[in-house]
C-alpha cells in the first residue's frame, strides 16, 4: 500500500507548510473551530495563484484520502517597517459533525508526525 504524505493545499498542486494550529471549542454551543496559521504561502510567493486552479476549499490529503473543507474565514496579517510584509495567514475552519472532527484529527496527527509538530494544551489562562 502506498503511503500518501499529508498535504495542505489552497491551490491545486501547491502544498502549503502549516506553522501552527489552534483547536478551539465553544463551551456553550460545543461548536469546534480550527485556526491554521501559515508564516508564508507558497502559492503567493511563487506567483502561481493565477496559473493554478483555486480549490474552492482547503484540501487536506493523507493516506485515508482527501478532505475538502471551505474556510469560514481567511486573514492576511501584514507587518514590517512599511506594513506590507506578509507575517502570516490565518485560515479558520468550522467542523460541526463528530465523524468529520474525528477524520480531521486523524489527518492532523499524521500531518504533525510527518512534519515534526507536537500537540500541546495551553495552560490555564485567566479571562
Amino acid at each position: 500500500m502506498h503511503s500518501q504524505p499529508p498535504t495542505i493545499q489552497f491551490y491545486e498542486g501547491i502544498s502549503e507548510e502549516l506553522s501552527n494550529v489552534s483547536l478551539r471549542r465553544d463551551l456553550t454551543t460545543g461548536a469546534r473551530r480550527v485556526v491554521f496559521m501559515f508564516k508564508k504561502m507558497e502559492s503567493i510567493e511563487r506567483f502561481n495563484t493565477f496559473r493554478n486552479r483555486f480549490a474552492g476549499a482547503l484540501r487536506l490529503t493523507d493516506s485515508e484520502g482527501q478532505i475538502e473543507v471551505e474556510p469560514s474565514g481567511i486573514r492576511f496579517i501584514f507587518g514590517g517597517p512599511e506594513g506590507d510584509d506578509l507575517e502570516r495567514v490565518e485560515c479558520t475552519l468550522e467542523i460541526d459533525q463528530n465523524d468529520h472532527w474525528e477524520r480531521f484529527m486523524r489527518f492532523m496527527h499524521r500531518y504533525a508526525e510527518a512534519n515534526g509538530m507536537a500537540y500541546g494544551e495551553r495552560g490555564g489562562q485567566k479571562s
